[in-house]
């Protein structure tokens, strides 16, 4: 059987459909596919502007929950899922979960493998049996765990479980993230059935990253969850279809193949947050393949948002919040000045990042 080819630009179609950016519907976020996968939250109110973009639907929705999720990083998940979610998530291997908490911290810790994320998570479920302070959660829990898996802080000259382990191993443990930032809290997930045992579901989760993040390979699997390449090699479903990126190699399931060759740009303008799920893809070469607007789109530090224009990475954006009836953004558009068409329809989508962050108005200059 002859295999797929594609090119950039297809993919691109795709994954824009994928994610629910090609069209905004009326589903509540709950309803949306996007929530299978997760939404990042990187900065306040970042979750709220993602599901705004994809819906016209009130971004309220008490079937939600903040957890620790893929990569130990906040995400938006329904509580339905998440027993079936922290199965999946947890380490198939000793191997992969050393490759997840990969830590100059902790060196003599990673190598307990899956007993660190047993230990850890163990002690979650023990210390937060109510809502607490973050950081009171954190002092309980590193007395708990094996000494290998802390940390000596000057800072506060204590003994700290390093948080790529405790956050890794914070959903197995029943915990919700209730509130972020100086007053940050966390608490348990009501009627939390225990730690996993195992693994099960990882298959799922490779299929659904290639579903909405695809077509792409163990690589970029593996990168996206915080694993290895060869981890990701050792548990890859045998059912997928393989498909030709611009003469690479990658892997799509096979339902979706139909979907990849009929996929067409969308027209329209959308302001996606840092750590969008588009932008959450790990092959950024096909995604921006301009190095420079690489650089502009993924920083060390302090991501701004990206501008999506007909389904392309065309500017980054960056929101100011002033007083409690508007929110600035600053737009730096890519390849130059955007035509009028362009910032008539950037300066109507800016109002559905005011719906988000809870404002009458928004404002749009341009840098």
């Amino acid at each position: 059987m002859a295999v797929q080819q594609v090119d950039r630009e297809r993919v691109m179609a795709f994954r824009v459909a994928a994610v629910g950016l090609a069209e905004r519907g009326q589903d509540r976020p709950g309803d949306l596919p996007l929530l299978d996968l997760g939404v990042q939250e990187y900065t306040p109110g970042s979750v709220r502007v993602a599901l705004a973009a994809r819906t016209q639907a009130d971004l309220e929705d008490k079937r939600l929950v903040m957890v620790w999720a893929a990569r130990g990083a906040p995400h938006l998940h329904r509580k339905r899922d998440l027993w079936d979610l922290a199965r999946a998530l947890w380490p198939v291997s000793d191997a992969d979960a050393t490759a997840r908490i990969q830590s100059g911290q902790i060196r003599e810790g990673m190598k307990l493998g899956i007993r660190a994320f047993t230990a850890t998570a163990e002690a979650n479920r023990k210390v937060v049996t109510g809502s607490m302070p973050r950081g009171e959660v954190s002092t309980q829990v590193s007395k708990l765990v094996p000494k290998e898996l802390t940390y000596f802080c000057r800072t506060c000259d204590a003994q700290h479980i390093a948080g790529n382990v405790w956050q890794h191993a914070g959903l197995a443990g029943g915990l919700q993230v209730e509130s972020r930032g100086k007053d940050a809290t966390l608490g348990p997930i009501k009627d939390w059935p225990g730690v996993p045992e195992e693994n099960d579901g990882f298959d799922r989760l490779i299929r659904l990253y290639l579903r909405m993040l695809g077509p792409a390979g163990p690589l970029e699997v593996g990168k996206y969850f915080g694993s290895s390449t060869a981890e990701m090699k050792k548990v890859w479903p045998d059912d997928l279809a393989e498909v030709g990126v611009d003469g690479r190699k990658a892997w799509l399931p096979a339902d979706a193949v139909d979907d990849l060759v009929k996929a067409k740009a969308p027209s329209g303008v959308r302001f996606v947050p840092p750590m969008d799920a588009l932008l959450q893809s790990r092959d950024r070469d096909l995604l921006v393949p301009d190095r420079k607007q690489q650089k502009e789109v993924w920083r060390t530090l302090g991501n701004p948002g990206a501008l999506l224009v007909d389904g392309e990475v065309a500017g980054v954006w960056r929101a100011k919040m002033a007083g409690r009836k508007r929110v600035d953004l600053s737009v730096t558009a890519f390849g130059g000045a955007p035509s009028a068409k362009v910032r008539k329809a950037v300066e109507a989508e800016a109002a559905e990042v005011a719906r988000a962050r809870e404002v009458p108005e928004a404002s749009v200059a341009y840098s």
